[in-house]
């Protein structure tokens, strides 16, 4: 399945590196294995692919870590966001999910690297949850506002921190 727009765009939460993708992306995926699970600092990665030829970096550009001879992943250096895995000898690029300026715009398709996959998961619609609102005392709400750039292109970003 492929995303319905044909325009997306992203970038890291510090807003030093940014990047467009024109055209659908497609195959959104998590990956349970190893090394998604360190890259992403999390229980899976989550990414979804697009031809490098509708793929621009619009600010910035990321730090490169060659996980294998077969692959590289991109993230910020001045902040980590994970931003995106490529293979070395495709013409893909596929780009972190959760870097997206509207995420909830993909569905799931497919799960990857089930050997690495945590039990946990199983369960984790059972667990009860709240809003972040909801665990933090109102006299304590300013002191969380975010720092992170908001989800949309700027044109004056850092300066308007």
């Amino acid at each position: 399945m492929t995303a319905a727009s044909e325009l997306w765009t992203g970038g890291c939460q510090c807003g030093a590196v940014r990047y467009r993708v024109s055209g659908p992306l497609s195959n959104a995926s998590i990956c349970h294995c190893r090394m998604c699970q360190k890259a992403s600092g999390n229980l899976f990665g989550a990414f979804a692919a697009t031809p490098l030829v509708a793929f621009t970096w619009t600010r910035g550009a990321p730090h490169i870590f060659k996980t294998s001879e077969a692959a590289e992943r991109g993230f910020c250096a001045a902040c980590g966001t994970n931003l995106y895995f490529k293979y070395a000898d495709k013409p893909r690029i596929s780009v972190a999910i959760g870097s997206l300026d509207n995420p909830k715009a993909l569905v799931i398709e497919r799960q990857y690297g089930l050997e690495g996959r945590i039990v946990l998961l199983d369960a984790l619609h059972r667990l009860e949850g709240s809003v972040t609102e909801d665990d933090v005392p109102v006299a304590e709400l300013p002191r969380y506002r975010s720092r992170q750039h908001p989800d949309q292109d700027t044109l004056d970003w850092p300066e308007q921190r």
